[in-house]
C-alpha cells in the first residue's frame, strides 16, 4: 500500500493487541548464537546446553551434627541409665570414638555421629546416652548433587541459587545463549540530542527503548537519529538487518512525514499498521529479509506502552528467555476509568500505598506527556470488551516497569 493510500484510510481497522502480537512473534526466530561465560557473569541467563555435575556433593562421608564419630554397633542399648563408654582416639575402632564438627570428613570406622548433647566428656572417656542406627546424623557423599546428575536443561533462566549450585559440582563458568541483539533507530528531523531550539525536541524514545532493551534481556545498538528521508531510513534499516530485531521510533503514522511504514513494505513486508490499543494505535510491525522489524510511534507514551506489549515479547522470544507477566497489586480505583469499546486502554494511574491500596487514575490518553508514565506508579489495562471501570471497583495495576 503506498503512503498516500495509508493516509487515506487512516486507522479505520485496527488490529486488536492479541493479534497483532501473534503475528509478530511468529515471525522471530530464536537465534541459536552461545557464549560461555563466568559463572558471576551468568545470573539471568539462559542455559543454551544440559548441565550436569562433575562431582559429587558432598564429595566425601561428612558429619551432619557436632558431636562423636562412631561405630553404631558400639552404641546398641545405650541409655541414660546404661551410657555406652567409649575412648577417645585419633581413629575410630572397637570401642573408641573422635570428636567430629558439622561438616567435618567422617573419620574411617566411623558409620555414626552421635550429637554433643548426648554425651559427657570426661579426660578421654566419653559417655553415650543415646543409641544411633549405621548412617545416622552423616551425610553420605552424593547426597545433595550425584556425580553426573542432570542439574539444567537447555532453556532454563539462571537465578543466584542455581549458580550457587553450578559452582559447588566444579563448574566455573557455562555456556549460555547470547543476548538478543536490537538495533534502536530514533527517527525524526525535528530530533536533537541536546539543548532543543523552538521547534525542536529532545531525543528521548531511542534511548528509553534501547535502555529497556537492556534490561529485558537484550543488547541494545542505540544509533544517532535518521531524518525523515525515505533513502535515509532504507539505508539505516538495511544496514542492521543482522541485528535479531529492529526498532524505529516515530514517523509510524500516517502523516506526511511518517515515511516508515512504506519504508518496511518496500524493503519487506508490513504485517500489522494501526493496533486498538491507547495510547499508541499508530504502531507498524514488520519483516524484513528474515529480521522483525518494529515501527514505534514517537509520542514517548504511545512508545512505551507498545514497546512493553510487542517488544518485549519478541524479546524475549528471540533470546529465548521465558515470557513473564508483570507483577500486579489490586487497588480500588478512586475515581472512573472511561475507554473506547473495541480498544485495550492503559490508564496510567497513582497508588496509594496504605494497607488496602488505591488507584487514582491520571491519565488515559496524553500519548505525548512522558511524565504521566515516567511518575506513575503503574497502569490499568482495560480489555477491548467493556467501557471502563467505575470508580469503587477492584482493579489489577500493573507494575510494568519490572526487569524480568
Amino acid at each position: 500500500m503506498s503512503n498516500e493510500s495509508r493516509r487515506s484510510a487512516g486507522f479505520k481497522d485496527r488490529t486488536p493487541v492479541s493479534a497483532a502480537r501473534e503475528a509478530l512473534l511468529a515471525a522471530v526466530t530464536p537465534h541459536e548464537r552461545t557464549e560461555r561465560v563466568p559463572l558471576r557473569d551468568a545470573d539471568e541467563r539462559v542455559v543454551a546446553s544440559t548441565v550436569t555435575a562433575e562431582r559429587p556433593v558432598p564429595h566425601y562421608r561428612r558429619a551432619a551434627m557436632d558431636g562423636y564419630a562412631v561405630r553404631a554397633e558400639d552404641t546398641f542399648g545405650a541409655s541414660r541409665r546404661s551410657p555406652a563408654n567409649l575412648r577417645v582416639d585419633e581413629a575410630v575402632a572397637a570401642g573408641t570414638t573422635t570428636r567430629v564438627h558439622t561438616g567435618s570428613e567422617l573419620p574411617e570406622g566411623a558409620d555414626a555421629v552421635v550429637m554433643v548433647e548426648e554425651t559427657d566428656a570426661t579426660g578421654d572417656s566419653v559417655a553415650v546416652f543415646d543409641a544411633v542406627a549405621g548412617g545416622e546424623n552423616v551425610a553420605p557423599v552424593g547426597e545433595d548433587v550425584a556425580e553426573g546428575q542432570t542439574l539444567y536443561e537447555a532453556g532454563h533462566r539462571l537465578r543466584p541459587s542455581d549458580l550457587g549450585l553450578v559452582k559447588s559440582v566444579g563448574r566455573d563458568a557455562v555456556e549460555v545463549y547470547e543476548r538478543p541483539r536490537v538495533s534502536v533507530l530514533p527517527t525524526g528531523e525535528e530530533l536533537v540530542q541536546d539543548d532543543p531550539d523552538p521547534g525542536e525536541v529532545v531525543e528521548t524514545n531511542g534511548q528509553t527503548v534501547a535502555q529497556y532493551v537492556e534490561r529485558w534481556g537484550g543488547e541494545a545498538s542505540y544509533r544517532d537519529v535518521v531524518t525523515d528521508d525515505a533513502d535515509a531510513l532504507r539505508d539505516a534499516i538495511s544496514a542492521d538487518l543482522d541485528h535479531d530485531l529492529v526498532v524505529t521510533t516515530g514517523g509510524s503514522s500516517v502523516g506526511e512525514r511518517d515515511l516508515l511504514p512504506e519504508v518496511v513494505d518496500d524493503l519487506g513486508e508490513v504485517l500489522v499498521h494501526g493496533v486498538a490499543l491507547k495510547p499508541g494505535h499508530p504502531v507498524a510491525l514488520g519483516v524484513v529479509e528474515g529480521t522483525p522489524v518494529l515501527t514505534l510511534p514517537g509520542y514517548p507514551v504511545a512508545c512505551i506502552v507498545n514497546a512493553v506489549q510487542f517488544l518485549r515479547p519478541a524479546l524475549r522470544c528471540a533470546g529465548h528467555l521465558p515470557q513473564t507477566a508483570p507483577p500486579t497489586t489490586e487497588a480500588e480505583l478512586t475515581r472512573k476509568i472511561a475507554s473506547e469499546p473495541g480498544t485495550r486502554t492503559f490508564a496510567r494511574v497513582e497508588l496509594d500505598d496504605e494497607r488496602e491500596p488505591t488507584a487514582t487514575p491520571t491519565r488515559t490518553g496524553g500519548a505525548g506527556v512522558l511524565s504521566s508514565v515516567a511518575l506513575a506508579d503503574g497502569w490499568v489495562v482495560v480489555p477491548e470488551s467493556i467501557e471502563g471501570y467505575d470508580g469503587g471497583t477492584t482493579v489489577a495495576v500493573e507494575h510494568w516497569e519490572w526487569s524480568q
